[in-house]
């Protein structure tokens, strides 16, 4: 009780200004300077929080420490007379992950588990296999999917594995698994096909997105805003610009669209078509997309590249730019050519040849010239005739083998 009571006092004292440092108390008491050793243990502090703001989430997110057990927290939550509803541990895990407190978060999926009273639904087995990929690796993972009764082998639990694998960049087992769920006759989302284009755009195996579109279109699946974005940056990322604006003509055509959908068309229009902007046009299209733009949509970054680009707002471009360098992904070839075209469209020489400099000295990506040979190509193709001539010109200037 010293220790706590200290606690209180040097804690009011401070909120009051009160300046007085530890120095002042004298040192000669034992019992003082235990307590002064004390003050900096985790569970005092977690204690005076309690009283601050008591609440299970709450003491929960004290647990600093990995190690650090949920369960406890939870059993004495119930010890105190206090209920616990399944929306609340669902809530609760959902912050814990957003704060990448996965371990604590797996502990939250064990505990409803190993109480009946919670009826698990196939979300929360989803959850689960993601967690125990992070936590445990994706053997165990894996191991768990296949511990799993048939009836909870759903479209879910399928997809969080698969989705599992696509983070990994696991392009075999990926494959595997789909054939899996195929022969399976689940009643699929778009979220399951989203997830293998979005391995397959991160791998660069751009040829293979189309052949996933039209499964999907076979199975009679309703694309997603999510889908045409992934459609549209693998057609932007592979040049093909007559594609990309095939599918946003066949976006514009999708009964389940939006407004939502319809400013992100005229946004990708934008960059497709750079070299026809109209600035008067730009300033609310910008707003629009800062409102529409949701986590998942942020994913391609090769997209919000030449988006922005293509918008011209340089400030934003070198932002996301610098995001992905700073990401732990491998950087491949597409990346470097859907920034270098960017920066190409908006004048930036500098920036270009910094780039390409980036890209010779990478570890990850070996520099290919025939890619920006095709970008030269592409730029001449759409009428963009002088980025074609400068870009060459950067080329020739950082001693590449580069015939015009």
């Amino acid at each position: 009780m010293a220790a706590r009571s200290f606690f209180f006092t040097l804690t009011r004292n401070a909120r009051k200004g009160n300046k007085t440092p530890f120095r002042s108390i004298s040192s000669s008491n034992e019992a003082v300077r235990q307590d002064q050793i004390a003050i900096t243990h985790e569970g005092i502090a977690d204690d005076f929080a309690e009283d601050e703001n008591d609440d299970l989430k709450s003491r929960i997110f004290r647990l600093r420490l990995p190690k650090r057990s949920v369960s406890n927290v939870l059993q004495k939550w119930v010890n105190e007379g206090h209920q616990i509803t399944v929306s609340d541990l669902r809530s609760i895990s959902k912050d814990l992950r957003r704060s990448h407190r996965y371990k604590h978060a797996l502990e939250i999926s064990e505990w409803m588990i190993s109480h009946e009273e919670y009826k698990l639904s196939d979300s929360d087995y989803a959850v689960r296999i993601n967690l125990m990929t992070q936590v445990f690796g994706i053997d165990a993972a894996e191991r768990y999917f296949e511990s799993l009764p048939s009836s909870e082998k759903t479209s879910e639990t399928y997809t969080a594995l698969l989705h599992s694998y696509a983070a990994l960049k696991h392009i075999d087992k990926a494959e595997e698994l789909y054939e899996r769920i195929q022969k399976a006759n689940l009643s699929l989302t778009a979220i399951t096909y989203n997830e293998l284009m979005t391995l397959y755009i991160s791998v660069g195996q751009l040829e293979k997105v189309p052949s996933v579109i039209e499964e999907m279109k076979r199975q009679n699946v309703k694309r997603d805003l999510f889908t045409y974005n992934l459609w549209v940056s693998s057609c932007a990322a592979s040049l093909n610009i007559d594609e990309a604006m095939r599918v946003l003509d066949e976006m514009s055509l999708d009964l389940g669209c939006d407004e939502s959908w319809i400013r992100y068309s005229k946004l990708a229009r934008i960059y497709i078509c750079g070299n026809q902007m109209v600035n008067s046009d730009n300033g609310c299209l910008v707003e629009s997309e800062k409102g529409s733009v949701t986590q998942r949509e942020l994913i391609s970054y090769d997209f919000l590249v030449v988006l922005y680009g293509g918008l011209g707002d340089k400030e934003k471009l070198d932002q996301i730019w610098k995001s992905l360098r700073m990401t732990r992904q491998k950087m491949i070839g597409r990346n470097y050519v859907c920034v270098i075209s960017s920066y190409l469209i908006n004048g930036c020489l500098k920036e270009v040849g910094e780039i390409i400099e980036q890209w010779k000295q990478s570890a990850t990506s070996e520099f290919d010239e025939s890619l920006c040979k095709k970008l030269v190509d592409a730029f001449e193709e759409v009428g963009m005739k002088d980025e074609a001539v400068s870009f060459g010109m950067v080329l020739s200037e950082k001693g590449c083998d580069f015939v015009g």
